[in-house]
């Protein structure tokens, strides 16, 4: 245990859990775990990767956060450095990545590397975060580094920087960005894995949902309810029209994270199931055991679960998905109540639609 200056501990005092041999499988989002493993099952893969990275700045980036970034040590960012060796600890991360800090106000952190990850966290996020917040967000990378992510964040942050510098070619951006669209779902879904890993690292969910309430809203802690904030999830899953739920898509599309109040509200979720209690409980896949893995059981888990969620949605299309699966009769008066809800024409006093309003 280390201690600060004024000989407060900087690692919690609870006694945490650790995971000895813990496979990435065990907290995986079942869509990223599915890719993951037929990625991993494809013959030729590691060799078509080790070829590609002669084409990727892999090693120009190593040598830009060594030159012009703070590298954690025992020296340096000493604090991080506990942190950093703590997450790899609980989540038995054999070789501790190297983990940079990089002059930036805007809160982020990534870790990228295609041979070997490397962690790299804003000045922003360092500020921002408390001790414990911090915590989650270093085990959140160490999760990624785990589970090999790092390599595809590469090549995603590659091919967008590519499809910046050949935007002028027509049919060749329009190409690399359907790549670069297709890797964003995937990440995007690889952050609510990491998001676990964090709260097994940390194991403190009010830490993990405070940090992310601070990616939202800032420093302003006491300003801010996480009740209210999850609220907001559900608010914007269910709330609105059809034309809601296609502006939920294309505002969705260029970024590469999901929304903050939709990762709040997944990671609450997974904390209160079963599968975060087994783990807990020392139940878990064991890293021994994973070339054993089924692609076929992968692709059933991520078929059952997007089957799950569109049951449960509460998003309009996804009522309507479900109402057209259904064989619904009156799909013509589905769609327009789906669409007008809310927002459509003006009802007259006795409920019945007012023949003078303006269209929606």
């Amino acid at each position: 245990m280390t201690e600060s200056p004024d000989g407060s501990a900087n690692v919690p005092s609870r006694d945490r859990r650790r995971f000895p041999g813990i496979s990435s499988r065990s907290y995986e989002h079942p869509a990223d775990r599915s890719a993951l493993v037929a990625l991993r099952k494809l013959s030729g893969f590691d060799t078509v990767f080790k070829t590609l990275s002669g084409l990727l700045p892999e090693r120009s980036l190593r040598l830009l956060f060594l030159s012009d970034s703070v590298r954690v040590s025992d020296q340096q960012f000493a604090h991080l450095n506990d942190m950093l060796r703590d997450a790899c600890y609980i989540l038995d991360l054999e070789k501790v990545p190297p983990m940079y800090v990089n002059q930036d106000p805007q809160p982020n952190a990534m870790c990228i590397g295609l041979d070997e990850p490397i962690i790299v966290v804003t000045t922003g996020l360092v500020e921002l975060l408390d001790e414990e917040e911090m915590r989650a967000v270093i085990g959140h990378e160490v999760g990624h580094a785990l589970s090999g992510h790092a390599v595809y964040r590469t090549i995603l942050l590659f091919l967008t920087n590519l499809a910046m510098k050949v935007a002028w070619i027509p049919l060749g951006n329009v190409a690399i960005m359907a790549i670069v669209t297709a890797l964003r779902e995937w990440f995007r879904k690889s952050e609510l894995s990491a998001d676990r890993a964090g709260l097994l690292v940390g194991q403190d969910l009010q830490a993990s949902m405070r940090g992310l309430m601070k990616l939202a809203g800032g420093n302003h802690l006491h300003e801010m309810n996480v009740d209210a904030f999850l609220k907001q999830a559900d608010e914007y899953e269910s709330g609105g029209d059809l034309r809601d739920s296609v502006l939920k898509i294309l505002n969705l599309l260029p970024r590469s994270h999901p929304f903050t109040t939709v990762r709040a509200a997944e990671l609450k979720k997974w904390a209160a199931s079963r599968d975060y209690q087994r783990i807990m409980d020392g139940h878990y896949p064991r890293r021994d055991e994973d070339k054993d893995t089924s692609v076929s059981d992968s692709f059933r888990d991520s078929a059952a679960h997007y089957a799950d969620s569109m049951r449960n949605s509460k998003d309009p299309l996804m009522g309507l998905v479900r109402d057209i699966a259904g064989g619904a009769g009156d799909l013509g008066g589905k769609l327009r109540d789906t669409v007008f809800r809310g927002g459509g024409r003006p009802e007259g006093p006795d409920g019945a639609n007012g023949s003078g309003g303006a269209g929606a």
